[in-house]
């Protein structure tokens, strides 16, 4: 069984910070990109940043220069450092995985954490 838990979802005010963790547990022999997604009230689900198990990144044209993706291979887990929030960031975000299980690469999905920024 493998697991996903996102934290450090809240509310924050525009133009302040929030930093989301996610963290991975169970039996899992690597893990490959890992990146977030968001969902606001009336929209599809985007992604907005990704990161390889090597560190490249790749963002959504809406936060790049805002919001930075990072991981830490020691402890499962991956970062997304939101900058400069707007009120359009409102969103429930979620963790996605790549990990290797029985040798084999499946995807799993987080809970989700609510962001909301005030106006």
């Amino acid at each position: 069984q493998v697991q996903l838990v996102e934290s450090g979802g809240g509310l924050v005010q525009a133009w302040g910070s929030l930093r989301l963790s996610c963290a991975a547990s169970g039996n899992i022999f690597s893990i490959d990109t890992m990146g977030w997604y968001r969902q606001a009230p009336g929209k599809q689900r985007e992604g907005v940043a990704a990161i390889t198990s090597g560190g490249s990144t790749n963002y959504a044209d809406s936060v790049k220069s805002r919001y930075t993706i990072a991981r830490d291979n020691a402890k499962n887990t991956v970062y997304l450092q939101m900058n400069s929030l707007h009120p359009a960031d409102t969103a429930v975000y979620s963790c996605n995985a790549g990990i290797f299980t029985m040798h084999i690469l499946r995807h799993y999905w987080g809970q989700g954490t609510q962001v909301t920024v005030s106006s």
